[in-house]
This record gives structure tokens, sequence and C-alpha cells, in this order.
């Protein structure tokens, strides 16, 4: 924990989730609750929810759950620090210097002083390209006719041909080997020492979200191989979790982003305008990137290159952009390879203008496949259609199903009615195929049913008794924290209680005492049941005493199974007999 809880519980009491979440999600009020579509998955019907009350959210979808400050961590990709700093800053609060853990500001330190030297280092490189020496890698700039404004504004530079060049200027700025090694930019050797990782090559450096540089990629000049040379992982630098270009293209305010393949295209698609323009970072396209996308665009649209590679890029990355919940269309650059290529040839209307008219993602599929059959002999066509029918499958929704055979069958000359007639036999055989795996599914579930179980008392229970202050008492004469017997859930009631005894609970500050996501997951599901609110007094005394009896029940079998006193069990036992004589009186 970097700050005091008193700051931490000050920052986010006066942000209130409502406001700051509303800024991000359109919410409607409904009951005591907000409800809006969740930003953390694709869904049609509003299951995110935000209390006012409890200052928390949740999805009763995918289960994603927390404060103000988690909400900012996981939609801006923050750090617990980052998200505090911006809700003080927008609640007009001025944060007092952090106080670390030892372990906690060795962290920061070595996290601060790898961006210290990635700066420092493409500050060097940049220097480089506009001396003498980078003669030749401002040459090969140009000619790719980038202007110097672009050249400064992405920061570009030159790695020099000497092997440790990079290595001896930083040694002399005063960095000591230690530092060095934890930024990748360097290889130790015993034999051979130290060596620059990127030498004689155009440098790119990546910056993230906040326009932290964190790594650095290096573009060989001529034929070298590789031709692209990215930093590796470090403790800053996770491939899967940042994009090239997101800096910029996250304020670029556009409901759609230009998902590219490789540097050159981000950096020529913004010099001709196009400021919404990211690539992945030396790696295939993952669920991540595609989460990252949607806190910023309703839509993706993919500009891989035109070649083979460039469409089985397409065709991988497809799912996950689905999966997220984005509007996904791939556009088309024939004859050229790529954006850069296509806007040196035909400029930037002519790029616009193919934005307006790219494919829909489902057509490309269907068109791609294509290519494997000879649809001018009837046995290859059926196949074809049979084809397309299994991949219609995909769209669960009967509507949209329907909205994308009309739109297959125009496209590809293909019969409605026997499409439609096709793709409904084969949903028939998918369902029964789905039900066995959800069969197994269920069985291989089983065992956790009691725990499972267990924790959904528990999670009726503290629904209930968060805002009963009366109700609260007459449950704590009958169980305690104690019969919590799962680690993490015993620590958040042991909080919990704390806070009722005290006069209010508040599940808000709670989740301030963990940093892991997950476990911000836990507490929020925690407080949260669907509470039906008309549910009489005598209806919701049952309730709570099912989950009182259930709970206690448990934490007796669990002492009884660790039990080695003979007098502890004959206790136990006592207790167990006078289970059903329990009984909470609300009023």
């Amino acid at each position: 924990m970097f700050y005091s809880e008193d700051i931490i519980e000050q920052v986010r009491s006066e942000n209130n989730i409502v406001d700051v979440i509303g800024d991000y999600v359109k919410l409607q009020k409904k009951g005591s609750s907000y409800f809006g579509l969740c930003p953390f998955h694709n869904e049609k019907s509003p299951s995110f929810s935000v209390s006012p009350h409890k200052q928390m959210y949740y999805c009763f979808g995918c289960g994603e759950g927390g404060n103000v400050i988690s909400f900012l961590m996981k939609y801006e990709n923050y750090t617990f620090v980052e998200a505090l700093e911006v809700l003080a800053n927008r609640a007009g609060i001025e944060l007092p210097k952090m106080e670390y853990s030892k372990e906690a500001r060795q962290e920061k330190d070595l996290k601060s002083k790898i961006i210290e030297i990635n700066t420092e280092a493409a500050k060097y490189y940049h220097y480089l390209l506009r001396s003498d020496r980078g003669k030749t890698a401002y040459h090969y700039l140009k000619g790719r006719e980038l202007s110097d404004e672009t050249i400064v504004k992405f920061g570009l530079g030159y790695s020099d041909k000497y092997s440790n060049n990079l290595y001896q200027y930083l040694r002399s700025k005063g960095y000591n080997d230690t530092e060095l090694k934890e930024t990748g930019l360097f290889t130790f050797d015993e034999v051979r020492g130290v060596n620059d990782k990127f030498w004689n090559r155009v440098m790119f450096p990546i910056m993230d979200a906040n326009n932290r540089v964190i790594a650095f990629g290096g573009r060989v000049m001529g034929d070298g191989k590789p031709k692209y040379l990215n930093s590796p992982e470090t403790k800053v630098f996770d491939k899967s979790r940042n994009l090239y270009g997101l800096n910029v293209a996250r304020s670029a305010r556009k409901d759609y982003m230009l998902i590219c393949e490789g540097y050159m295209d981000v950096i020529s698609l913004h010099q001709a305008g196009f400021n919404n323009a990211v690539a992945a970072l030396g790696t295939a396209f993952t669920s991540r990137h595609a989460s990252l996308i949607k806190r910023y665009a309703k839509e993706a649209v993919l500009t891989f290159d035109s070649d083979e590679a460039g469409i089985k890029a397409a065709l991988r990355a497809i799912p996950y952009l689905r999966e997220s919940g984005l509007a996904i269309k791939v556009l088309n650059m024939k004859p050229y390879k790529d954006p850069d290529e296509f806007i040196k040839n035909m400029g930037r209307e002519a790029y616009e203008e193919r934005i307006k008219t790219a494919t829909n993602f489902f057509i490309f599929q269907v068109d791609n496949e294509r290519k494997n059959y000879d649809l001018n002999d009837p046995q290859e066509k059926t196949a074809f259609q049979n084809k397309v029918a299994e991949m219609l499958l995909v769209f669960k929704d009967e509507l949209e199903r329907e909205n994308y055979i009309d739109s297959v069958c125009r496209t590809f000359n293909i019969s409605k009615d026997g499409l439609s007639r096709l793709v409904k036999k084969k949903a028939l055989n998918y369902v029964g195929k789905e039900e066995t795996v959800q069969e197994r599914q269920q069985v291989e579930n089983k065992k956790s049913t009691k725990e499972d179980a267990a924790i959904k008392t528990q999670r009726i229970l503290l629904a209930y008794l968060i805002d009963r202050d009366n109700w609260f008492k007459k449950v704590a004469q009958v169980i305690s924290p104690e019969d919590f017997i799962d680690p993490f859930y015993h620590d958040v009631a042991v909080r919990f209680w704390e806070q009722m005894e005290s006069g209010k609970g508040n599940p808000a500050q709670i989740m301030d005492s963990y940093s892991d996501e997950e476990e911000h997951k836990k507490v929020a599901e925690l407080f949260v049941s669907p509470i039906r609110a008309n549910l009489s007094l005598a209806e919701q005394e049952r309730a709570i005493n099912d989950a009182v009896i259930k709970i206690k029940k448990s934490s007796l079998d669990y002492r009884a199974s660790k039990a080695t006193d003979i007098q502890d069990l004959q206790n136990i036992i006592k207790e167990q007999n006078q289970l059903q004589k329990i009984h909470v009186t609300l009023d």
C-alpha cells in the first residue's frame, strides 16, 4: 500500500462512483441502483450495476466488480497509484508523499529507473539520427516520405553501428550494470562482454498510454535479418498489454480504431491525419489487445497487409475482437500491400473512402473460405455452402443470424431458402452437441457445488446486513467471522464486522485493503446479491435465518473434521444439535 488508508478512503469517498463510471458508461436508474451495458464484455441487455449506496459496481453477466478505483484500473489499464492520482486530481485533493514498504519502494524505484533509462536512450537515439553518424538512417526515413515533424512526434532515432555505443553512453551518465540489465537494451556475456541489443537500426520508441517510454523497436536498413527487432518484456513492458500508437490514438475521440501490422503503417497513417491507428508490438494479436481497444472505440477496422500472411493475421484477430464486443470491418488495400504503400500511391482521400467501404468481418471470412472451392463444380459448391452454414452458427441471436444469411446470399449468389434450411438443420445438431458439452461441464463442476453454495449463502447474508445495523446486531449474536472458514472470506468478514460494530458497513473501503483485481471482484460479488425489494419482512427473515444456519453448519462441520480433542468434539456436536433452534427475529 503506497498511500495511507485514510488518504485512499478520502479520495475514494469524494469521487461518486456513479458520476465517474457515468463518464464511460451510459447509466439508467432502476430502483436504488444504476444499470448499463457492461464495458468489460459484450452484452445486449444491461447487467452492469452501479450502487451509489455501496459505492460499488458489479456485472451480473461476467462477474467484474469493484469500487471506483478498481474501475479506473480495469478500464484505463492504470496501476493502483495512477488511478488514485487521477481521482485525487478530479476531486481537487492534493496527495501527500507516498508511504512505501521496503519491497514496494524497491519495485517502484526499479520501474522508474527503467523508464528513466529508456527515456535517456530515446533521446540519445534521436540525437544520433540528426547527427552525421545517423545520416543514412535519416535519409532512409526521408525516403519513406516522413516529415521532420513526424520524426519528432514519434521520437524516431538511430542506434549506432558500434555494438556497445549506447552502453558506454549510459554508463557515462552514471547508470550501473544492475540497472541496465533490467532494461532489456543490452546482452551481458562473460566472454564477449556487454553489447547493445540494437545497433545500426532505425529506432522506434514504444510508449505506453501515459506517454512513458517502455521499450523499443528497431528496423534494419537493407536486407539484414531480423527485419524488425523488439525489446524483450521487462518490469514495465508487456507486449500483450500495449499497442504502438495508443498513446495518441486513445485521445483521437473517434468511434473506430485502425488496426495495423507494423510501426511504419501506424506512423504513415498518423502523418496522413488518421491519428486513431495502432499496431500490436511484435506479437500476435490477443484478447488483451482487443479489450484495450474496446476501452476507447466501438469499432475496429483491420488494415493488415493484403498478402497471405496479412489475411491470416486478420482471420486470427477477428474472434478476439468479436469476443470483446467490437464491431469489425476489414479494409481492402489492393492492389497495394499495406497502408503506407497505399497512401503514398493513392492519397488520404482514397484511403478514407476505403474505410467507408470496408468489408464486414463475416463477409471477409466467407470470401476467404470461398477460395478453397471450385464453385463451378456442383459437389464443391455444395461443400462450400455446408461450410458457410456451419460458420453462420457463430451467431446465437436468431435475428442477427437471419441478417447475415441474407447478406451472404446476396453477396455470394446463394439461395436464401436453401441456406436457411441448411443452417437450421445444422443448428439442431449443434444444440445436441452443446447440451452434451454442458452435461460434461456439470459433472466436472459437481465437486465445487458445495463450495459455491456456501459462498452464495455468505453473499446473500452480507448483502442483507450491509445497511441494516439492527439486523447485524442480532445476527452477530449467533455467528462471527470465525464461521467464515475460507481464508479470504474470513478476512473480509473480520473487516466487515469491525465496520458494522463501529457504526456503518463500507464494502468499497474493504476493497482498498486488496490490490489484486480478482480479489476486488470477489469482494464485490460478496456484497452484491439480487435481493428482491418486494419481499415481505417474513420472507427476508426466512432468507437470513436460512443463510445463518447454513454458514453455522458449514463452520461446525469444518471444525469437527479438524478436531483432535474429545472435549472440543463433544462441544461441537452439542452446537450441531442446537442448529435447528437458531432463529433470528427481525423487526
